[in-house]
């Protein structure tokens, strides 16, 4: 899987840059093959990591690769209950990492293994119950790396940039093993700033919503980024009006793509291409995609097969058994539109909180809210659908905004969008509240009170 450390691409001295510190392939695998001796050493089974911005989390990472013990990155920002339960759940154990402990030895052969064996145990966010295992193999990171290297023409010629968390599939299995698949120089900026991106002199860079946002905030930062030769998006939708202030300010269309913790990235935009804001692309090599609509509706649940996909829940036969259809395929409980004539595709967003349906139409909550950011005084936006007696659902928008009413954005949106798509009630907050990766928590919206329009 890490092709770089075999010296295929060289021995760069400034291979890996984390949060200000620099490595070489030849250290950082120095560094790794002490993990794998000490996993050896100890017989731990799995072996969990506090995946911190740092050069201790990439080489813990890699010598569990080396070693071939599942890896089971920690956020470095979970409470006790919340890390209690991952260690529980999965049985890991942790050991002290130190990246100047290096070893000139190969680890010694594990057990025999297969590439459909876990590599990755990446536990989800918790929001429908408690955080579940998503079992990832070698064959299905080495599958998904090889296709977004070809969809982007990523290579060892490009110097990869991100600020994003190591705990997560955008930050760790593209932003750290797809480096290193691939051969890219990493320079992983700690925090993902505005003036860190800028300062990076980056060919590719990685970006959530959140941090394009900030970026498009300052607009010195992204016109820094010209000189890159692509930024991609991930992890939630992008905002049509940051899309198009980057691009004003960089020259750069940013290309979006669509991904799970439990299928990897599947569906994406491709490197040259010209697609139109609030668009994924098209799916990778290996992916087929199909769309499970009613009868009439344009859209519906996404669901897909591939060699990309998850092993299973760990330990949760049914819950694995249920995430896929009789037929064998994945539910991503995405609600997705796909163009007729170009196959490109628009996720509309979760099937449990947007998709809305209002007086007998199905809404997708996310043209609401890019309908509603393209207001010059709408700074967030997330719309929800909440009971109504006799619309069965109606259009909630909580929106974080100044010198504007709510009535005033339910006009705007009934000009720019069909007029049954127009809010019913706008409620303005001080923020819209996110996970690490950006996207919104909606249902923490429902629970706290807000000021109404």
């Amino acid at each position: 899987m890490l092709t770089a450390l075999t010296g295929v691409h060289g021995d760069r001295a400034d291979a890996v840059t984390v949060a200000g510190r620099t490595a070489s392939y030849e250290e950082l695998l120095g560094a790794a093959r002490q993990v794998a001796a000490d996993l050896a050493a100890s017989g731990v089974p799995v072996f969990a990591v506090t995946a911190t911005a740092s050069l201790e989390t990439v080489a813990a990472v890699v010598g569990a690769l080396l070693a071939g013990v599942p890896c089971v990155p920690l956020p470095p920002d979970a409470g006790p209950a919340e890390r209690g339960h991952i260690l529980r759940d999965s049985g890991a154990r942790t050991l002290e990492v130190d990246f100047a402990r290096r070893s000139d030895r190969a680890p010694a052969p594990a057990a025999a293994r297969t590439p459909d064996d876990p590599a990755l145990i990446l536990y989800t966010s918790g929001t429908t119950g408690a955080p579940k295992g998503v079992v990832l193999s070698s064959a299905a990171i080495t599958a998904d790396l090889d296709a977004l290297a070809e969809a982007w023409q990523w290579s060892a010629e490009d110097t990869l940039v991100h600020g994003l968390p190591l705990f997560h599939v955008h930050g760790l299995v593209l932003g750290v093993l797809g480096a290193l698949r691939t051969g890219s120089r990493l320079v992983h900026t700690g925090r993902p700033t505005p003036e860190a991106y800028a300062a990076a002199g980056g060919s590719l860079y990685f970006g959530v919503p959140t941090v394009w946002s900030r970026i498009a905030r300052e607009p010195h930062a992204a016109a820094a980024l010209s000189g890159a030769r692509l930024l991609v998006s991930g992890s939630a939708a992008l905002p049509a009006p940051v899309f198009r202030d980057i691009e004003g300010a960089s020259g750069h269309r940013i290309v979006e793509r669509y991904g799970m913790t439990e299928t990897l990235i599947t569906v994406s935009g491709r490197a040259g291409g010209d697609l139109p804001p609030g668009t994924v692309g098209t799916p990778l090599p290996g992916i087929t995609t199909r769309i499970a609509a009613e009868d009439g509706a344009e859209i519906g649940e996404l669901q897909l097969t591939g060699p990309t996909l998850f092993s299973g829940y760990l330990g949760r036969p049914e819950a694995t058994a249920a995430a896929y259809t009789e037929d064998g395929w994945f539910r991503t409980g995405d609600i997705a539109a796909v163009g007729e004539q170009d196959g490109v595709h628009r996720i509309v967003g979760r099937a449990s909180t947007d998709m809305i349906k209002s007086g007998g139409y199905r809404i997708g909550a996310g043209e609401i809210e890019n309908a509603l950011l393209d207001h010059p005084r709408v700074r967030e936006a997330a719309v929800v659908g909440v009971p109504d007696a006799d619309l069965g659902q109606r259009i909630v928008a909580f929106v974080v905004a100044e010198g504007v009413t709510g009535a005033e954005l339910t006009d705007f949106v009934a000009a720019h969008l069909s007029v049954h798509k127009r809010p019913r009630e706008v409620r303005f907050v001080e923020a819209v509240p996110r996970n690490a990766m950006g996207k919104p928590q909606k249902r923490l919206l429902l629970e706290e009170p807000s000021g109404k329009a």
